[in-house]
């Protein structure tokens, strides 16, 4: 829909009024980001109904996207783009005395994802609907997410995230409401021939879907993220008369991931994944049922793909195969093959505390028609491969064993595809983790790359590089990514390179003003932002990032020099993680020390940012001069920001890992900072545990005075010995400091080519143009054509 800078005047100043009986002059930054919000809605609105009208007239195959995370960040800004207002609004509204940025910092981040799993399929949702194909998100409506981070005393604190209170975009969708069972006991009747299970003592929540509008790029389509609440079913009201009855259904969708250190942590975890895989396939199979017009459940394959994002959503094969079987009368066999031609699964991760496994009893308890039907599985699974394979391969495939239930080996049984996300990791999963899988169901495997919404990234994040883009390229890559590689063009153009540093240099002002503001400390926005943005975990290896903090400290409090430089860190760590939470506090307390000492002249500046988010990104990542990818090799599966920081101009510093080896092969070594161990040198010392850290410490002298620097870090209680113990434990898993030497020689490479910045430049401007290859919808075009089976929707656009 067209819209004039003088008709969003109108509407936005009407829907001031109408909402909040105020004007312009007089309205807070929250009911001007609600009015602008209520336009927005208004705008794809009619798109939105066109979309679900064109799905049921048309029947084209829908993929349904299982993932116990999304995380859209805010989309605000996100929709205006999409709906192509972005530009007209902006200039609107400064034309009013208004500024978009400081309406839409008013918006929430959404919180229902931790990192790179919810934002991956938060992109995916707006690949899909840019591109044209009916897509549907199927999540929890998390009513505080995940929690919201607060540092006291260098230590992470974790507080409820009321992001709801603020949230303009939910429709409650109360008439596709489907009630959900939990516990109690169940039996096999024989009903007219059929065995039927009857329940006894169960307990049924209601969950209510929440729809929110996911607006394609200037396409016309608007698809949908379904979000399920947990509600009381209103015949069921007497059962819960007080309200720490209603607070045990209420919870059910209160936070994202649950403390898992306790049994009741777990069993809320569990219940939770149940939960909405079975409330998202009830909803399919009603439309199936309703909306298509169809009985035969053979053709579900035929209209519905259903993605398993991680082992989080794979009961999702047990679920479709009850309400086949029980609701709707298929036989075992047939509904068997409809569920495996309907399922797909991505694995993300080799590490095993991710490839999750659930206590029999417990699942028992909980869900006793659901353990029937994954044993009976289990049990056709162990007898089709008697004979064929051995003993040995079978035990190790199996679904249940040693009382647990291994939800990744459901998910591979269970589905027709099975996909990594990087190429490293996908060969892993072949020749390591899933070999036993891979030997069995070779054509099942395959690799999809993640990627990233270059639109956001670039567009929204950094429209001073988009408008470069603009005047150097044209503005076709806006709409084609593949335009971009032209940029490489421009590698001896001196204006270009100019301005590309003039950019950068104007986004890490803006940066060091938040910094300022949220911390108090104040850095050089001429000095090399250094930056490592992801999850607090051992295997990313933010401990040898301070190891490298803690050499740099030493060498210029012994005299000798370096760049400025500001290292800058956002992570959260799980609230039941003691080590992550550890290095947190080790980290807060280093850059206290070194913040605070006059000695070095701010030479070198650390700064941890609270509460990372989607938002906090789009700050940090336009500003970043270098890249931190430095995960132990063979564990991080792809990651995400190294493409965003790369489609920004930061220079990547990484080990050949995830999707670090592709983003190298893309701009070649010389333009990237690798690293490290490779693959086979991980592997040889796993395989013949002559990892001995102790020997490196006692035989490196530079290593040695750096570990025993980090005993010394002030205000602390124990902290810093518990990471100097796990460093020099025999054969640490993580391999930190077999890869020390070898980092120091890349940042000194690092601090070499920021001296010729001329050279700096040219390869930052080279991982932009080449940042087109890890395009978001170029993955989602590779799962549609070669797993999901699309086909484009076709609606005329709003004029």
């Amino acid at each position: 829909m067209q819209l004039t800078k003088e008709k969003f005047k109108e509407r936005f100043e009407r829907k001031l009024d109408d909402y909040f009986e105020n004007d312009i002059k007089h309205a807070s930054n929250s009911e001007l980001c609600a009015a602008l919000s209520a336009v927005v809605r208004d705008g794809y609105a009619p798109q939105w109904r066109r979309t679900r009208i064109s799905e049921t007239h048309e029947g084209n195959k829908q993929i349904y996207y299982f993932s116990i995370e999304f995380l859209p960040g805010t989309l605000l800004k996100s929709n205006l783009l999409n709906l192509g207002w972005l530009k007209t609004v902006r200039e609107a509204l400064k034309e009013m005395g208004l500024d978009l940025d400081t309406i839409a910092a008013a918006e929430p981040d959404m919180a229902l994802g931790n990192g790179g799993l919810g934002r991956l399929a938060a992109a995916f949702m707006d690949s899909l609907a840019s591109l044209g194909y009916t897509g549907n998100g199927n999540g929890i409506r998390y009513k505080y997410g995940l929690f919201k981070q607060k540092f006291v005393d260098g230590y992470q604190k974790e507080l409820p995230n009321d992001w709801l209170k603020d949230d303009h975009w939910e429709v409650r969708r109360e008439s596709k409401a489907v009630p959900v069972r939990f516990g109690g006991k169940v039996e096999m009747v024989d009903d007219d021939g059929w065995l039927t299970p009857r329940y006894e003592g169960e307990r049924v929540v209601q969950a209510v879907p929440y729809d929110i509008a996911v607006v394609g790029y200037k396409d016309g389509i608007t698809n949908t993220l379904r979000l399920w609440d947990a509600e009381i079913p209103p015949q069921d009201e007497l059962k819960y008369p007080t309200i720490a009855d209603r607070r045990k259904v209420e919870d059910l969708t209160s936070i994202l991931y649950p403390d898992d250190s306790n049994y009741e942590g777990l069993l809320l975890r569990l219940k939770q994944e149940y939960f909405f895989v079975s409330a998202g396939l009830q909803s399919i199979l009603n439309y199936f049922i309703k909306d298509l017009k169809q009985t035969d459940f053979r053709k579900l394959p035929e209209y519905v793909a259903v993605h398993i994002n991680d082992t989080h959503p794979a009961m999702a094969v047990a679920e479709l195969m009850r309400l086949l079987v029980d609701e709707h009368r298929v036989d075992w066999d047939t509904a068997w093959k409809i569920t495996v031609q309907t399922m797909s699964y991505t694995n993300h991760t080799i590490m095993a505390e991710a490839l999750e496994k659930w206590d029999l009893s417990m699942m028992q308890d909980l869900l006793p028609r659901i353990v029937q039907i994954i044993t009976e599985i289990d049990r056709r699974f162990v007898e089709s491969l008697k004979g064929k394979t051995s003993d040995d391969v079978i035990e190790r495939t199996r679904i249940i064993k040693n009382g647990r239930v291994h939800m990744a080996h459901l998910a591979i049984i269970g589905s027709h595809s099975i996909n990594g996300v990087a190429a490293l990791h996908t060969q892993l999963l072949e020749t390591d983790v899933l070999k036993d899988f891979y030997e069995l169901y070779p054509k099942r495997f395959n690799n999809k790359t993640n990627g990233i919404v270059l639109r956001r990234w670039l567009q929204i994040a950094n429209p001073e590089l988009s408008d470069l883009l603009d005047q150097t390229i044209g503005t076709k890559w806006r709409d084609d990514s593949n335009e971009m590689l032209k940029f490489e063009n421009f590698y001896h153009d001196t204006k270009t390179l100019n301005r590309l540093e003039e950019i950068k240099l104007d986004n890490k002002k803006k940066l060091a003003k938040f910094i300022k503001k949220e911390t108090g400390i104040e850095v050089d926005p001429t000095a090399i932002f250094d930056v490592q943005i992801k999850r607090l975990h051992a295997y990313k290896r933010q401990t040898l990032k301070l190891l490298h903090i803690l050499k740099l400290y030493q060498d210029l409090k012994n005299g000798i020099d370096h760049p400025k430089r500001v290292v800058i860190f956002a992570a959260k760590a799980a609230p039941s993680y003691v080590f992550a939470k550890q290095i947190i506090k080790v980290i807060n307390e280093t850059a206290n020390m070194i913040n605070n000492d006059p000695d070095i002249h701010g030479k070198l500046k650390v700064v941890f940012l609270e509460n990372y988010n989607v938002s906090l990104a789009e700050r940090i990542i336009p500003a970043a001069d270098v890249s931190e990818q430095i995960s132990t090799t063979t564990k991080e599966a792809s990651g995400t920001s190294n493409m965003k920081l790369m489609a920004n101009g930061a220079l990547t510093v990484a080990t050949m890992d995830g999707a670090n080896i592709e983003i190298k092969d893309e701009v070649g070594e010389d333009n990237i900072f690798s690293f490290g161990l490779n693959k086979d040198q991980v592997y040889k010392y796993y395989a013949d545990k002559s990892y001995h850290p102790r020997n490196i410490y006692e035989n490196d002298p530079v290593l040695r005075d750096t570990i025993d620097s980090l005993k010394e870090v002030p205000n602390c209680n124990g902290e810093p010995q518990a990471l100097v113990n796990n460093f020099l434990s025999d054969n640490e898993e993580f391999l930190v400091l077999a890869d020390f030497e070898a980092y120091l020689a890349a940042q000194k490479a690092v601090k070499a080519t920021w001296a010729q910045k001329w050279i700096w430049y040219q390869m930052s401007l080279v991982n932009i143009a080449h940042s087109e290859r890890f395009d978001v919808d170029k993955t989602i075009q590779r799962y549609a054509q070669d797993i999901w089976h699309l086909k484009k929707l076709h609606i005329e656009k709003t004029k």
